[in-house]
């Protein structure tokens, strides 16, 4: 494990794999560094590139400086940019897309490529308020200090099968992923708004817009809708794919963009 520190102070754990280009790997909501899926696209990307795998904030080993901001996350990223060498690819999935689209508008040229993989923005209006009444429930939950019902509540509101939520405690991480469920509203405030369409017209680093073909319409439709907003965006479904995306599947995309 390696350490690097943020702007505000907090303290980000890391780890490097592999060689090649720089590739920041930002994580979706309820994940971590060491979590078995992760640690299985790390192993996979460090084929082609050189991986920094880190624990979001509030997660894993890395600190949880108050209060949280969007703009305390894109610093976290911008800080493992430098611990990359100045300038690095970013690779986000669901919330992680959301963060790395932003850390795209406003961290310059030291962003160099990114791809976006099924970026968890709400599609519509109607989408928008069943997230929110969502969103209440888990926020209350995490409120009365239970997190593992807050865990589930989320996954399974998201569309996880109910079969896979119920199995989640017999699964190796699930201890770290009760403690890290208090920054599901991070995830929360990232993903209970609209793509941010006009903004990502701004965007001036070359980007690949990603998602599965099996993945929620919903995500399918903010794909759609960032490839056609975001300039000289490259768009790509990738067949049989969901939301959980094979390594074997997105690694040739990857190579083929980001090298």
């Amino acid at each position: 494990m390696k350490t690097t520190t943020s702007k505000d102070g907090t303290v980000l754990a890391y780890d490097v794999h592999g060689s090649g280009p720089p590739l920041i790997y930002i994580t979706g909501a309820s994940c971590f560094r060491s979590f078995m899926p992760i640690v299985q696209d790390v192993k996979g990307f460090a084929r082609e590139f050189t991986v920094y795998n880190y624990d979001r904030r509030g997660r894993g080993d890395s600190g949880d400086t108050l209060p949280w901001t969007v703009e305390r996350e894109v610093e976290d990223i911008e800080a493992m940019i430098d611990a990359a060498g100045g300038e690095a690819c970013l690779f986000g999935h669901s919330s992680g897309a959301v963060l790395a689209l932003e850390a795209a508008l406003r961290l310059g040229g030291k962003v160099r490529k990114v791809v976006l993989y099924d970026a968890a923005y709400v599609h519509d209006e109607t989408a928008k308020a069943r997230y929110m009444i969502l969103g209440q429930a888990v926020l209350k939950l995490l409120e009365e200090g239970k997190n593992a019902e807050a865990m589930k509540s989320f996954l399974k509101g998201i569309g996880m099968p109910k079969a896979f939520v119920f199995l989640l405690p017999l699964v190796p991480g699930w201890r770290t992923m009760k403690a890290l469920a208090p920054t599901l509203a991070y995830d929360l405030a990232l993903t209970r708004e609209l793509p941010p369409v006009e903004r990502a017209a701004g965007v001036a680093v070359p980007m690949q817009v990603m998602v599965g073909q099996k993945s929620p319409s919903g995500l399918r439709d903010v794909a759609n809708q960032l490839a056609r907003a975001i300039p000289n965006a490259k768009f790509a479904e990738l067949a049989g794919q969901d939301h959980m995306v094979s390594v074997k599947a997105l690694l040739p995309r990857l190579v083929e963009f980001l090298k």
